[in-house]
C-alpha cells in the first residue's frame, strides 16, 4: 500500500502489514475531501495537520463529509504555510486541488520523499509542469520550484501508482 493510503486503513489492516495504530503519532491529509480523511476517526486524540483554510473549507461547504471532521477525539494543528511537524518531515501548501491542499516531504539520508496528494492527478502531468518550469515555459504551479528545490527522489500521488523519479 503506497504510503498516501496508510491513513485510510483500518487499524486491523495496518496491524497486518506490521505497523501498530498505537504508534502513529499524528495525521497529516494533503486535503479533507472524503476520501483522504475517512480514516481520521480510526486515530482519535492525534494531532491532525491541516491548513486553516483547509479545514475552514471543510467546515462551511459541501467540501466533504462533516462526520469525518469533527468527529469525536479529533484534535487539529491549524497551519497557515509551511511547517516542520517532526524533524525532517515538512508540510508545504500546494493549493489547487483545493485552496488548502498540502503535500508532505520526508527528507531521508537516501533522498526527499514527497507525498503529493493530488496536487497533481498523477506523475505523468507533475513532469509536464516540471519540464515545463525548467524549459521557463507555461504557467506551472507556483508551488513547484518549493517542491523541486528539495531534490526529490520519489513523489507518490494519492490516485495514481506510478511514482516519479527525477
Amino acid at each position: 500500500m503506497p504510503a498516501s493510503g496508510l491513513v485510510h486503513a483500518p487499524p486491523e489492516m495496518l496491524s497486518g502489514m506490521g505497523i501498530d495504530p498505537e504508534r502513529i503519532d499524528l495525521v497529516v491529509n494533503t486535503h479533507l475531501h472524503f476520501d483522504h480523511c475517512g480514516g481520521n476517526p480510526l486515530l482519535p486524540h492525534r494531532p491532525i495537520f491541516t491548513q486553516r483554510v483547509e479545514l475552514e473549507l471543510a467546515r462551511t461547504t459541501e467540501h466533504t463529509l462533516p462526520e469525518l471532521i469533527d468527529h469525536d477525539g479529533a484534535r487539529y494543528e491549524e497551519l497557515d504555510g509551511e511547517a516542520e511537524v517532526l524533524p525532517g518531515v515538512r508540510i508545504i501548501p500546494t493549493p489547487g486541488h483545493t485552496a488548502g491542499h498540502q503535500s508532505v516531504a520526508v527528507l531521508r539520508g537516501d533522498g526527499t520523499l514527497i507525498v503529493a496528494g493530488q496536487s497533481h492527478d498523477n506523475a505523468t502531468l507533475f513532469t509536464g509542469d516540471a519540464l515545463a518550469h525548467r524549459a521557463g515555459v507555461g504557467t506551472p504551479p507556483s508551488w513547484l520550484p518549493r517542491l523541486l528545490a528539495l531534490s526529490p527522489r520519489q513523489i507518490l500521488f494519492a490516485h495514481d501508482n506510478a511514482i516519479w523519479t527525477p
